[in-house]
């Protein structure tokens, strides 16, 4: 404000002065009010320059002048520049927010108050059928036909969630896929839809309900056989013979009980614990050595005319690292499985070799009558069996290849199954490198 006075006195006085020198002392009061006038004028010019200026957004503002309309251009300048730094700001957090939700498992969809979609990411998109951006502004019942999900969304009731079937993302496509929606209301009438897939969740509970159902099975047919015997035992009279066949009966049941028992609670370690470490080897001569043992024991009991044609070999006098225990007992399943389905007379050869990649490969080829390829990707399933009758004449539990599975992911190996319907099957268990070494042999220690 001094400078504004300053400036306007000096202006009248330049106006007075200047009349004064031309015209006389008696007219310069007019030369006074002259550049008073002259000072207004132009003042009143940068006003209006700043007005129009800041009419249109503020572009081209002028840079700091003097006076107070150069005062008040630099401090507009600078609340504007403040102002869209805030601004640039909260774009990349939007940004950053709606990132975070594309990466999001699970969908989010914006609904406005008539229920039309304002924004969703692409997992929903993806689970709902629809396009991200084609569909904006359309109405999402008209989209998803659903009956269940069209009324949950007009009730405005969404205490609870819905579960209707979806579109399957990626390589579920091909799959049926089933989703959790649940709405949140915001914002007055706005909505936002949360969805979830749960198809997986659902599977699990089917798996656990079969599980249950499978084991109870398993268990109460043995255990009606020995209440019947038991019945049969108390009430009958029987002679030496027909007794010792009922209690060699009775003891076959009770054995199969306690295998499914035994092989119930080996899933049940597998599943529990930690994966073994690679600091324990095992030699396979020693493992293959064990399944030959148990592999001719058993022939001999399922066969004790015909037997079976048993060879094993090794390529490579190799260890392999991991639980001893559990490797046992994935390659003793595999050969039990092969003597077991593989008919009296038949050929069982089990090998061992190191491939050129130095993976290890334990195989056990058989001459049964093979596998339909359908049956194939669900026999690592617990319980599945293709011939029921003929697992159970042989005291298999269905159990033996999920306990395989187990065995082979904790030690980083993979089970491949080849078969051929009328010509045998081959079960392999791939070992990786890092699991696979030369044998070493034990130094003597000194008497």
């Amino acid at each position: 404000m001094p400078f504004r006075i300053a400036t306007f006195l000096i202006a009248s006085l330049l106006g007075g002065a200047g009349v004064t020198a031309f015209f006389g002392w008696k007219l310069g009061w007019l030369g006074a009010w002259a550049g008073a006038v002259v000072w207004l004028g132009f003042d009143a010019w940068r006003a209006k320059r700043l007005l129009l200026i800041l009419r249109n957004d503020a572009v081209g503002l002028p840079s700091r002048g003097v006076g107070m309309w150069g005062e008040l251009a630099e401090r507009i300048r600078k609340l504007l520049r403040d102002r869209e730094q805030q601004i640039r700001q909260a774009e990349d957090r939007l940004h950053e927010f709606l990132a975070a939700i594309q990466a999001s498992p699970n969908g989010v969809v914006l609904l406005d108050e008539q229920g039309r979609i304002e924004w969703c990411n692409q997992t929903a998109a993806a689970q709902f059928g629809i396009d991200a951006e084609r569909d904006l502004l359309q109405h999402l019942a008209n989209l998803v036909r659903d009956p269940a999900f069209v009324a949950y969304l007009a009730s405005w009731n969404y205490s609870r969630d819905v579960v209707i079937d979806g579109h399957g993302l990626g390589a579920q496509r091909s799959h049926p896929v089933r989703l959790s929606v649940q709405v949140h209301p915001y914002a007055g009438n706005r909505r936002m839809l949360l969805t979830r897939d749960i198809t997986a969740l659902e599977q699990a509970e089917a798996m656990r309900r079969d599980f249950v159902a499978n084991v109870s099975h398993e268990i109460r047919t043995p255990l009606t056989v020995l209440a019947g015997f038991v019945e049969t035992l108390q009430n009958l009279p029987l002679d030496a013979d027909e007794r010792a066949r009922y209690l060699g009966l009775m003891g076959q049941q009770s054995h199969r009980m306690e295998t499914l028992v035994n092989d119930l609670l080996t899933l049940s370690r597998l599943e529990g614990s930690a994966a073994p470490g690679g600091t324990q080897w095992t030699r396979i001569r020693a493992l293959l050595a064990q399944c030959e043992d148990e592999g001719r024991g058993l022939s001999g009991r399922l066969s004790p005319q015909l037997g079976h044609k048993l060879s094993f070999a090794i390529d490579a006098d190799s260890e392999v690292s991991g639980a001893a225990t559990e490797l046992q007992s994935a390659m003793s399943n595999l050969l039990s499985n092969a003597i077991r389905y593989t008919p009296g007379g038949g050929e069982v050869a089990v090998s061992w070799r190191v491939l050129p990649d130095g993976r290890g490969e334990y195989a056990v080829k058989d001459t049964g009558p093979g596998i339909a390829a359908e049956h194939i990707p669900r026999l690592t399933e617990r319980f599945y069996r293709i011939d029921r009758s003929r697992s159970r004449e042989t005291g298999g539990t269905g159990l033996g290849l999920a306990i395989v599975k187990h065995i082979a992911q904790r030690h980083g190996a993979e089970l491949r199954i080849e078969s051929t319907v009328g010509k045998g099957s081959r079960f392999a268990l791939l070992f990786p490198a890092t699991r696979v070494r030369e044998a070493r042999v034990m130094a003597r220690q000194p008497a």
